[in-house]
């Protein structure tokens, strides 16, 4: 079952929701939406910040996740897309799939909304 839920997360998702920032949504990313790609066989995630691309392994264990340190080029972004993307994704620890909506939670509270691409 846990295989499954790790198969779950293979796949390209879209952020549309992040928790905690003074900014509006779109504000944060006027032009690209950060993006996560999955590879539950490697168990390494790869993508784009809005700005830099980045990768980084994971691991789980049932719903519980954790991201290893991130690797990123290192553009320079306006605005704190970026920078909220990464300190957001370090601090979840546990994640939901339902149907094509990835939500990642810190304790009980829903941080980041992802979309299935």
């Amino acid at each position: 079952m846990i295989q499954d839920d790790k198969q779950q997360l293979s796949g390209t998702w879209e952020l549309d929701y992040i928790s905690g920032a003074r900014i509006a949504f779109d504000g944060l990313y006027p032009d690209r939406k950060p993006t996560m790609i999955f590879d539950a066989v490697s168990r390494k995630v790869n993508g784009n910040s809005s700005c830099n691309n980045y990768n980084m392994t994971f691991k789980t264990n049932g719903n519980s996740i954790n991201f290893g340190p991130i690797m990123s080029t290192k553009m320079a972004c306006e605005g704190n897309g970026e920078a909220t993307f990464f300190s957001t994704l370090e601090k979840v620890n546990t994640y939901s799939i339902s149907e094509n909506t990835l939500t990642f939670i810190m304790g009980d509270i829903a941080m980041m909304r992802f979309k299935r691409k």
